[in-house]
């Protein structure tokens, strides 16, 4: 696939794409996610990080094997438009991933509205999340070359936060504090499997982000060979970081001071004693909550471009700036549904939302591996063994039973209008004298 094959600029390196997906998995939640974890298995918070690690990996060669053989915005759409030969599969797999984006970059700005943001400045919540998200959408537009910029600089900064956490405790460490023994203890009333598959669920949300990467492969120099190496790569970081910030906390605390705490990752910077100042910490889960909303929301502008080139969302969503060649309508629409996102919408129901979502996407790209391995295209690409995908469906239908009734109710709801929009889709285009049927570039 050549640069004459895509509208869209090739302004991402292997190293910058390396950034990209780092930064997304990285994210916020693991400031927060060793208190939750702690109640599940106790001083042992690096296994179920290691099991989720294990998890992401399956659907991650899956992934690998997909975007290098058809390397084409829209992810798991095309997949599944080529896949199943159904423009109503197609849009919902790819409707699930836009809107699982699209609830997450609301979560995101509520998120950096809250208590992080008030820790400098106090200002009304819905205010902060609009104008935060204006500001996200602006350096999208602008140009994905500038966005990864700004991406690398911010996963430098998130990424520095954990290193602290695990540097200060191996100075605890040095010092004859903490007490190692505890990355060994569980509950007392917690079997060994049942414990660490509990936690591995709620680890595994951690590892979500990595799937973004795909809606960018348009853009990425060399696809064939820099998306395997930058996925595997930066998962297996993320999940080395992970699992040393866990023995770091179970060392530093006891389970159930972690437990108790809002902020696990600042309480054990302070049991250290090293005087990391409070206000730094809540500086960084600022950039890291930034930075996922960033890189959530270049990746559902892209894929609504990849859509519309599709024929399975209006033409006009494939607009693109003349010189900045990104797509503008798409950045624009996507940041608007967003905005209005972050006024109806609760964060705890949209993070959970948005797991339940992409789980579907996950099996629906496993599924998709298996049923095109037939088909033949005429440049080299990654191949996966058989085997991990068939593991990778298996794993999202364990954790997709784990999900709540109120979540699977507001999933099909978002599902009803998804459906809703495609036959509007459909029937404005025939109007128009456009493409009603999804259309796949061969490439």
């Amino acid at each position: 696939m050549t640069d004459s094959d895509t509208r869209l600029k090739r302004g991402i390196t292997g190293p910058l794409l390396f950034a990209f997906i780092l930064g997304d998995v990285l994210g916020a939640g693991i400031y927060a996610l060793m208190g939750v974890l702690a109640a599940e298995v106790g001083g042992m918070l690096w296994a179920p990080l290691l099991v989720a690690l294990l998890l992401a990996l399956l659907t991650a060669g899956s992934y690998a094997e997909l975007v290098t053989k058809y390397p084409r915005a829209g992810g798991a759409a095309v997949f599944a438009e080529r896949a199943f030969r159904s423009p109503l599969v197609s849009f919902l797999v790819g409707f699930c991933m836009l809107a699982a984006g699209v609830v997450s970059a609301a979560g995101l700005a509520i998120a950096f509205a809250g208590d992080y943001f008030t820790t400098f400045v106090d200002l009304p919540a819905p205010l902060v999340a609009i104008v935060f998200l204006a500001v996200v959408g602006a350096l999208n537009a602008r140009g994905i070359r500038e966005s990864m910029g700004a991406n690398l600089v911010m996963t430098l900064i998130e990424l520095s936060g954990l290193v602290i956490v695990i540097v200060v405790v191996a100075m605890l460490l040095a010092g004859g504090g903490g007490d190692p023994g505890r990355v060994v203890e569980l509950p007392t009333d917690a079997a060994l499997p049942t414990a660490v598959l509990g936690g591995a669920i709620i680890a595994y949300y951690s590892f979500v982000g990595f799937e973004t990467s795909a809606n960018v492969i348009e853009e990425v120099r060399d696809p064939r060979k820099s998306y395997p190496r930058a996925l595997f790569g930066s998962l297996i970081t993320a999940g080395v970081v992970y699992v040393l910030v866990g023995f770091a906390s179970a060392t530093a605390l006891p389970p159930e001071d972690l437990v108790d705490s809002s902020g696990p990752l600042l309480d054990v910077v302070a049991a250290a004693g090293v005087g990391v100042p409070a206000w730094l910490f809540s500086l960084i889960a600022l950039v890291a909550v930034a930075n996922g909303a960033l890189l959530t929301m270049i990746m559902a502008s892209r894929l609504t471009y990849g859509m519309s080139e599709q024929g399975l969302l209006p033409g006009v969503l494939g607009r693109v700036l003349p010189k900045r060649r990104t797509p503008w309508v798409a950045i624009l629409t996507t940041t608007l549904i967003a905005m209005l996102l972050t006024l109806v919408g609760d964060l705890g129901l949209l993070a959970e939302t948005v797991v339940l979502l992409l789980l579907f996407v996950f099996l629906s790209a496993n599924v998709s591996v298996l049923v095109l391995r037939r088909a033949r295209v005429e440049h080299d690409h990654f191949r996966v063994w058989t085997v991990i995908p068939i593991l990778g469906i298996a794993s999202c239908i364990l954790l997709l039973t784990q999900q709540s009734g109120i979540v699977w109710l507001f999933g099909a709801g978002l599902l009803v209008v998804g459906v809703a929009l495609f036959f509007a889709t459909r029937w404005l285009r025939s109007r128009a004298g456009e493409p009603v049927q999804g259309v796949i570039r061969r490439g």
